[in-house]
């Protein structure tokens, strides 16, 4: 089968950010695809971007007041490849990828793949302290790009691939949080084949504060709660790992007003977060930063989890949504 390419990317508001993509879009070694860009309506358009790079990519721009899942689909209905590729608009893509993406899927072909993201250097000290926690093995376990155990992995729309023939069965994104993991265990559930391609990664230039990274994995957590009513097979331990580390870490901390060794083990914790975060980055201020960063992600994502457990807030009202699409 000749492969079509159709990137497909949901924006809102970031001119800036679809500059830097179309730019390392433009910048790929294999040119062969089309973009479909599908803007949500208020804030600044990257309309006048899109025109900017008309001249070197094959460009589709819509603007629509639809959400980030309606506005994915319509991307791939209105796409003419046979097999769609999803960015985040905070993305850079290296300049082989494409011309690497298509070389493996010839050689082996899969349904739907996901691919890990990275930090270039120039990323501020906040992004790549992020991207430790969100990509270290002592945070997430590997799960966002290390591990090669189809039966584990789950492709992230940040970054992931797949046919018109899976969308065409599977129907796309759901209105929801958690809406990429979702699909990614529906094209599972559909017997599609799914694989991580470590070879396809992006520099994810995540634009966060560290208040807005902590909002963001705590609906992360929320999300999980969900995901594991809607599919009972996909909750695994590995999942509930942060809850652990939030109510084993307040233990600790209690413990500790009655003997202060009962601290050690948070402060080796931390310390091994340092030092590894030094030895891949090497940079003292990321190394200082991603302890606290990686508390962030661990405990937004924990006290994320026991709230929905707790409330069904989200689990309530995207029954509704569910009920209704």
């Amino acid at each position: 089968m000749e492969l079509k390419f159709s990137i497909v990317v949901p924006v809102y508001n970031r001119p800036e950010e679809m500059e830097e993509l179309l730019s390392s879009l433009s910048n790929q070694t294999d040119r062969d695809f089309e973009v479909v860009v599908m803007e949500a309506v208020g804030g600044k358009s990257c309309e006048q971007v899109c025109r900017k790079y008309a001249d070197k990519l094959e460009i589709k721009f819509v603007r629509e007041d639809t959400d980030r899942s309606a506005r994915r689909n319509h991307g791939m209905q209105l796409a003419k490849g046979n097999y769609f590729i999803l960015f985040d608009s905070d993305c850079i893509i290296p300049k082989n990828y494409i011309f690497t993406l298509r070389r493996l899927l010839t050689e082996d072909y899969v349904d739907c793949y996901g691919g890990p993201d990275a930090a270039m250097a120039d990323f501020s000290v906040v992004q790549r302290a992020v991207n430790y926690s969100m990509t270290s093995f002592f945070t997430t376990g590997g799960i966002r790009g290390a591990m090669k155990d189809v039966h584990k992995y789950l492709p992230r729309a940040f970054n992931m691939g797949f046919s018109r023939l899976v969308f065409e069965k599977i129907g796309g994104y759901r209105q929801m949080i958690g809406e990429d993991v979702d699909l990614s265990m529906r094209i599972k559930e559909a017997g599609f084949s799914v694989k991580l391609i470590k070879e396809c990664y992006v520099y994810h230039k995540r634009r966060v504060t560290l208040l807005s990274f902590y909002r963001q994995v705590n609906t992360f957590g929320k999300a999980r709660v969900l995901l594991s009513k809607l599919h009972p097979h996909g909750l695994k331990l590995t999942h509930l790992l942060p809850t652990f580390f939030v109510l084993g870490n307040l233990l600790l901390l209690g413990l500790t007003f009655y003997r202060w060794y009962f601290i050690l083990p948070l402060l080796l914790y931390i310390l091994l977060l340092f030092l590894h975060s030094f030895v891949l980055n090497r940079d003292i201020r990321v190394a200082l930063l991603s302890p606290i960063t990686a508390y962030l992600q661990l405990f937004g994502y924990g006290v994320g989890f026991i709230q929905e457990f707790v409330t069904g807030k989200a689990s309530k009202s995207a029954a509704e949504t569910l009920y209704r699409q």
